[in-house]
């Protein structure tokens, strides 16, 4: 690994090893400012922590290594195992409720045509019922990448600009780049503006995944 002392180096080195030859095509990705990306990463604009939890989701390392070199460069998980990052379906809102610390959580096998990009949500209470039900696991691959027309009229995950992660399923909004979000429980969220969004690419039943998940050791 070459020298990695300061944030920004740490941010190069993530962007190179996840296979982006360039800050311009790391940024037009994952739908960045290429002249926000660029200053982040020559080290011009220190970024900061929620910036580096974003950075870190895309590149497929920890944001507290990104943001201030602690721990390990990447997520601890067995072969074959995925993280479960949060929960999902917590209050009416579907708001996810992402897992806290730096402690290593539960973890869940890869599912069929997955990767190691994928993570898994567990689904708490009954404002997702139909979606998936108590205690189900949801899949999606953490690629942080713009919504696509392919998504219009899906459930999926995504991540609005108020910095909100939600599974809502996905609607065009009144112009171009505003999407309305639609709950299983309660009202439309109408014109809103996304950073990302995510197929879901499994769904177990809570029966099946409570059989699966195991604690990280």
């Amino acid at each position: 690994m070459t020298n990695v002392d300061e944030r920004f180096q740490r941010l190069r080195w993530a962007r190179i090893d996840k296979g982006y030859e360039t800050a311009s095509a790391a940024a037009d990705a994952h739908g960045w400012s290429r002249n926000t990306y660029a200053s982040n990463e020559n080290g011009n604009a220190p970024f900061s922590y929620r910036r580096a939890k974003e950075y870190a989701a895309a590149f497929g390392v920890r944001p507290e290594w990104l943001y201030d070199a602690t721990g390990p460069m990447r997520p601890i998980a067995e072969a074959g195992f995925v993280r479960v990052i949060g929960n999902v379906g917590a209050n009416p809102d579907g708001v996810v409720l992402f897992a806290t610390g730096q402690e290593p959580g539960d973890l869940a096998p890869i599912p069929p045509g997955g990767t190691e990009q994928a993570v898994a949500l567990r689904v708490v209470g009954h404002s997702m019922r139909d979606v998936a039900d108590d205690g189900a696991l949801i899949y999606f691959e953490d690629q942080r990448t713009p919504p696509t027309p392919d998504m219009l009229g899906h459930v999926v995950v995504v991540e609005t600009d108020g910095d909100e992660v939600l599974v809502k399923r996905l609607l065009r909004g009144s112009a171009p780049g505003r999407y309305d979000l639609e709950s299983a429980v309660g009202a439309t969220r109408s014109d809103a503006r996304l950073r990302w969004a995510a197929h879901i690419t499994a769904i177990i039943p809570p029966y099946q995944a409570r059989r699966i998940i195991r604690g990280a050791a």
